[in-house]
C-alpha cells in the first residue's frame, strides 16, 4: 500500500512545477508583465539553449553499456505495434488517414519524459529509477523525432505530388496558374476545390520561406522544380502518343509510360525528403545535444574519464534552469492561447483517452510480452502516462497538422497528469 509519505514525496517533485508553469501563466494573463514578443523570445532562448543542454546533461550521465535491453524492447515494440495498426487503419479503412495516424500517433507514444517523467518518476521509485527515464529520453529524440519529422515532410510531399503530378494525369490538362514564383514558393492552386486543396494551401503557403528555414525553403523549391519538369515531361508523352483506351482493352504503352514517369517522380521525391529532413535535423539544437549526450556517456563509460571541471560548471549553469524555463515557457504559451481548450470537448476527450489509456495499455502488454515484472514494469506503465510531449506539438504547428490537438493536449494534458499518474501509482501498488 502507497504511504502518505510516498505520496508526499511525489508531491514535492512535481508541484514546484505547475507552481513555475502557474507564475508564468498568471504573468501574462492577469499581471500583463510580458508581451507576445517577449514571450517569443523566452521560448527561443528555451529552445536553443536551455532544453539542449538538459537534454545533454541527462543523456551524458547514461552507462550506454548497461542500458535496460528490456525496458528498450518494450518501449520499442509497442511503438511499432501503434504505428502498425494506425498505418493499416489509414490505408484500409475508407475513415482513415495519415493525418489522423500522424496525430494519433504522436499523442499515444511520445510522452513528456525529459520534463515531468524524470523527477516523477524518481520521487515515485527512486533514484536509480533516473537512468531509466534517460533512455527512454535518448530513444525519443534520436529515434521517434526522426521518424516524426520524417513523416510529416512525407506528407507534404505526398500532397505535392498529388496536387501537380497525379492530378494533371489524370485531367490531361495543366493548370497555368500553378507556376513557380520568383521566391521557390508556389501560387496559389485554382479554387473551386475542397477538401485536399484547402489543406495544400495550409502546408504549403504562397512563400514556402514563411513556413521553413531558408535552406529547406530552398530545397522545397527544388522539390516543386522537380515535379513541374516530371508533369511536363509527362504530358509531352501523353500528347505524343496517347489513345482513348475502349471498354475490355488491354493498357496502352502510353499508360506505362505515364506509370514509369510516376515512378520515376516517386524515387526523386523520396530523395527531396531526406535532404530536407536532414536539413532540418542539421538546424536542429536539440539532435546535436542528444547525439553528443551519446557520444560523451559511450567515451567516458569505455575509458573512465569524467568531464572536465570547467566544461561541467558551463553546462549545468544552464541546464540547472532549463527544467524551470521549459515549464515556464509552456506558461507562457498556455496564456497567449485564447482558450485552453482549443480543439473542442470531443477531441479533447478522445486525446485524452489516447495518451493516458490506450498507450499506457499497449505499453503494459509489451513490457508483460518481453518480460518485465516489478518496479521496471511498473516504472514502464507509469512513464506511458506521462503528459503530451511538447516538441510534437512543435512539429504540428510548424507543419499545420491539428495544431490545435496538439496544444490542448500539451496543455491540459500537464493540467491532468498530476492526479492520473498518481492514481495509476496507487493502482499499481496495490
Amino acid at each position: 500500500m502507497i504511504s502518505l509519505s510516498d505520496l508526499y514525496c511525489v508531491l514535492t517533485a512535481v508541484v514546484p512545477l505547475y507552481v513555475t508553469m502557474l507564475l508564468a501563466y498568471f504573468s501574462v494573463k492577469w499581471w500583463k508583465i510580458f508581451t507576445p514578443d517577449q514571450c517569443a523570445g523566452i521560448n527561443r532562448f528555451v529552445a536553443i539553449f536551455a532544453v539542449p543542454l538538459l537534454s545533454f546533461e541527462f543523456i551524458s550521465r547514461i552507462n550506454p553499456y548497461k542500458m535496460d535491453l528490456l525496458f528498450i524492447a518494450a518501449d520499442t515494440i509497442s511503438k511499432l505495434v501503434i504505428l502498425f495498426v494506425l498505418f493499416s487503419w489509414a490505408k484500409f479503412s475508407k475513415r482513415g488517414s495519415l493525418d489522423w495516424a500522424i496525430t494519433l500517433f504522436s499523442l499515444s507514444t511520445l510522452p513528456n519524459t525529459l520534463v515531468m517523467g524524470i523527477p516523477l518518476l524518481k520521487s515515485m521509485y527512486g533514484d536509480d529509477k533516473e537512468a531509466i527515464m534517460i533512455q527512454a529520453v535518448v530513444l525519443q529524440c534520436v529515434v521517434w523525432y526522426t521518424l516524426m519529422l520524417f513523416l510529416f515532410e512525407y506528407r507534404a510531399a505526398r500532397i505535392l505530388i498529388h496536387h501537380k503530378f497525379i492530378n494533371g494525369i489524370t485531367t490531361g490538362t495543366i493548370n497555368t496558374e500553378r507556376n513557380m514564383d520568383n521566391q521557390g514558393g508556389l501560387q496559389k492552386l485554382g479554387g473551386g476545390r475542397g477538401g485536399e486543396d484547402e489543406n495544400f494551401n495550409k502546408v504549403v503557403p504562397d512563400s514556402r520561406g514563411t513556413t521553413f528555414n531558408p535552406i529547406v525553403a530552398a530545397a522545397a523549391a527544388e522539390e516543386d522544380g522537380v515535379c513541374e519538369q516530371s508533369v511536363q515531361a509527362c504530358h509531352k508523352e501523353e500528347g505524343k502518343n496517347s489513345t482513348k483506351k475502349k471498354d475490355g482493352e488491354e493498357e496502352t504503352p502510353d499508360a506505362i509510360k505515364v506509370t514509369e514517369y510516376s515512378s520515376s517522380i516517386s524515387s526523386q521525391i523520396l530523395r527531396q525528403i531526406l535532404k530536407i529532413v536532414w536539413f532540418k535535423l542539421v538546424r536542429n539544437p536539440n539532435s546535436y545535444a542528444s547525439i553528443l549526450g551519446l557520444s560523451w556517456a559511450l567515451a567516458s563509460c569505455w575509458w573512465g574519464i569524467k568531464k572536465p571541471q570547467i566544461m561541467e560548471n558551463s553546462v549545468t549553469i544552464l541546464s540547472k534552469a532549463g527544467l524551470g524555463m521549459a515549464m515556464f515557457s509552456l506558461g507562457l504559451f498556455m496564456a497567449l492561447q485564447p482558450r485552453i481548450i482549443a480543439c473542442g470537448k470531443r477531441l479533447t476527450a478522445y486525446g485524452m483517452l489516447v495518451r493516458f489509456v490506450a498507450g499506457p495499455a499497449v505499453m503494459a502488454v509489451a513490457s508483460i510480452g518481453v518480460g518485465l515484472r516489478g518496479t521496471i514494469l511498473k516504472v514502464s506503465i507509469v512513464q506511458a502516462a506521462l503528459p503530451q510531449g511538447i516538441v510534437p506539438f512543435v512539429f504540428a504547428r510548424e507543419y499545420n497538422l491539428h495544431p490545435d490537438m496538439l496544444s490542448t493536449a500539451v496543455i491540459f494534458g500537464m493540467i491532468v497528469s498530476l492526479p492520473i499518474t498518481v492514481l495509476y501509482y496507487i493502482l499499481l501498488g496495490l
